[in-house]
Formats: C-alpha cells, structure tokens, sequence
C-alpha cells in the first residue's frame, strides 16, 4: 500500500472505528417531486448508474482502444469542434447523442450563469479548490474510489483535471461555441464510466467498497453538493448578495451539468432549497475519515502549499480549517496555527466586504488571498508544466497494487 501505511491506519483507527457505521447513505427518502422531472416518486439514486456510458466504456477497454482515443481527445476540445476521427464508431456514436446541451435548458439562465461566475470567481476558487477540494477528502466513497483509481496514484495530474472541469464551467463562455465545458463535461462522464468498468477489477478497492459498482447517480449528486451547495451556502455565510435570477442561473448551470455527467432528471434538485434537503440526506450523514482520505488530503495540501508562492503552511492549514470547519480538518490531521486563524478569521470577510463594495476598508493581508487564488490557478490550469490546460483522458488501468 506505499503511502498507506499500517501506522497510518493504525493513527487514524479510532475515528475510523466511527466511521464504518455511518460512511453508507441511510434509506432514500427524498422525492423526485422535488426534481426538475416533477414526478412524485421516491427511487434510491445511489442504485441506478450510467448503462449506455458504461457499455461502451467496457467496449473501449475490451478492444484496447484507450490510447487511440486519447490521442484522437487531443483534437476536441472546444464546444463547437466537431468530433474527432480515429475513435472506434460506437463511441461516436454514443457521442453524437450525448454531446448536446438538452432541449430543457434554458438559454437565458445560461448566459446569465456566465455573467454570474466571472463575478464570483474568486469565491469560486477559494471555495472549490481548497474547500470542496479537501472535503472530498472525508467522502468515503469518493476518496476511495479516487486513490484507488488511476489518478490516486497522481494527484497533481488528477487534482489538474478536475480543477479544469471546474474552470470550464465557471468560464464567461461555458456554453458559448467557443467554450470548453461542453466537451470537458461528456469527457468526464465517459472517465466516471471507465473507472466504474475498472475499480470492479481492484481487490483492494472492493474490500472497502459497500456498492457493487462506484460512481452511482447518487455519489455524483454527493459530489455536486460538496461542490455546488456548500459554495451556495458560503455565497450566503459570506454576505455575498445574489439576485433571485443569479440565484437561479447557478443553479441551472449545475442541473444542465448533472444532466451532462449522467444524472437523470427525477434526481436533479429544481431548487436551491430541495438542493439542500438533498445534502442533509446524502452528504453531512456520510462524511468520515479513512486512511485512503488522509492520504490525498495531505497530497493535495502539499501541492497547494508549494504552489501558493510563499504561503505558510499554517495559513493554508488554517485556511483549509475555517472552510471546511474544524472536526473534518482534525480527522486529516491539520496542524493549528492560532496566529493564522485570527487573521484569516477576521481578514476574509472584511476582504469579501471590500470585494462586494460593502466596505471602504482595505483588509490588511489582502494580497495574500489574491496570492493563494493566483497560485493555486497556476498550478491545476498548467498542471505545473505548461500555460494549457491540463487535457481530460481515460485510464487503462486502476491504481498500480490495487
């Protein structure tokens, strides 16, 4: 297990001991009445996957034909390029149905969701980078599933990719013909598709897995609301004032994501409220430590500490700590730093204050937030290696060992 040491196991095995019972979703009770479907149905989502996606993920690997396709990838990459040759033809043409925004979106809201995040992007990236970032960490499902997948084994390159994803869907032209995001999202599905045809295969994994297969409906929607949801919610802890439309906006941009990624209808929220009705449900009850989370927190903080030119680690740390509250930063083992804490704690909101136009008053420390958007910027977008963005491409295998 390498960096999964048996003392580090042994360090954590108290909370652990915890965690069993509660890192399983409970029994499914949320309505789909609430969705953007409308039925009135209660269907558990953590038991329903992506059947057509992951068919012809199983076909790519059975035929070899990752390496083409990931060579074929490199050439599509804008919303409006036309798919690429050189992939088998079954995936074009699961493509050709798949790549398209749905007839349910409403354009309007769209464009007003790009306006919307190039305001908000600063928050955006504090929020999703180190916030949902090492929240996914105390995920149990998805912290395992990640390390034991092939970008476990690389974090910096995973870490890049899904900071790209996030980008693309935060750009000023995420649905425009010039954007990214529509590709970048049927890329990531088809990577969800082909991790589920391969974590099944890790003996490792399985040991640990409570699903029959990973990546469910309903562990995407877990990740939407440590993502989506806790940034709604910062949005309001912060003081950051959003109109019902822009409100709206986010939120359909996310729906129009979940759709993308393969989420049905009858499980995507129609609103914020019913958004975090979900979370109560399926998100704060599972959170937990295990060692495989430990490990990529501490991965993930170390990129992020070597890339925010200069930062101490206890500004980060304490910076992890008051986005993602101190009982989950104690579970990764974060040390304190009470010199950092104050500063953050008082900074952050007078910097969000000034910011919004609220304040007059310029926080002291101020660049160091633009200092840690900046750095941590640079670092996923270029995957610390080139001014591009870091491409999304298929595994052909799990984890070296699993």
């Amino acid at each position: 297990m390498s960096d999964l040491t048996r003392r580090r196991a042994l360090s954590v095995g108290a909370v652990l001991g915890l965690a069993t019972a509660t890192s399983a979703p409970s029994a499914w009770s949320w309505s789909s009445a609430g969705s953007v479907a409308g039925t009135d149905e209660v269907a558990d989502p953590f038991q329903v996957w992506d059947p057509e996606a992951d068919e012809v993920a199983a076909s790519l690997l059975a035929d070899g034909a990752i390496p083409a396709v990931n060579k074929a990838w490199e050439k599509w990459v804008r919303n409006a390029d036309p798919l690429p040759s050189g992939m088998p033809a079954y995936l074009t043409s699961y493509l050709e149905r798949a790549n398209r925004i749905p007839s349910w979106a409403d354009p309007g809201l769209l464009a007003a969701s790009e306006k919307l995040y190039k305001r908000l992007n600063s928050y955006l990236f504090v929020s999703e980078s180190l916030g949902s970032g090492i929240l996914s960490t105390v995920i149990p499902r998805e912290a395992r599933a990640v390390y034991w997948s092939a970008g476990g084994a690389d974090m910096k390159e995973r870490a890049a990719k899904t900071f790209t994803f996030g980008y693309d869907l935060h750009s000023p032209t995420t649905w425009q013909p010039s954007g990214f995001f529509l590709v970048s999202a049927n890329k990531t599905r088809m990577v969800h598709s082909v991790v589920r045809n391969l974590l099944v295969t890790s003996k490792r994994f399985m040991e640990t897995s409570d699903q029959v297969k990973p990546i469910s409906n309903g562990d995407i929607l877990v990740t939407f609301h440590s993502v989506a949801t806790v940034a709604y919610n910062n949005m309001k802890k912060w003081g950051i004032k959003l109109s019902a439309q822009e409100e709206a906006a986010d939120l359909h941009a996310w729906q129009v994501t979940l759709h993308l990624l393969g989420v049905e209808r009858r499980f995507i929220p129609a609103s914020w409220a019913e958004a975090r009705k979900q979370a109560d449900q399926m998100l704060w009850p599972v959170v937990a430590p295990t060692a495989e989370g430990v490990s990529l927190a501490k991965t993930l903080l170390g990129y992020i500490e070597d890339a925010s030119l200069g930062l101490t680690t206890g500004f980060v740390n304490e910076l992890t700590r008051y986005l993602i509250g101190d009982r989950y930063a104690d579970w990764l083992g974060l040390r304190r730093d009470w010199v950092a804490r104050g500063f953050i704690r008082v900074a952050w909101p007078t910097y969000v204050a000034f910011r919004e136009g609220l304040s007059p008053i310029v926080p002291e420390g101020l660049h160091l937030f633009d200092q840690f958007v900046r750095g941590v910027a640079m670092l996923f977008l270029s995957n610390g290696t080139s001014a591009t963005q870091t491409p999304i491409t298929l595994p052909a295998a799990n984890r070296p060992g699993a």
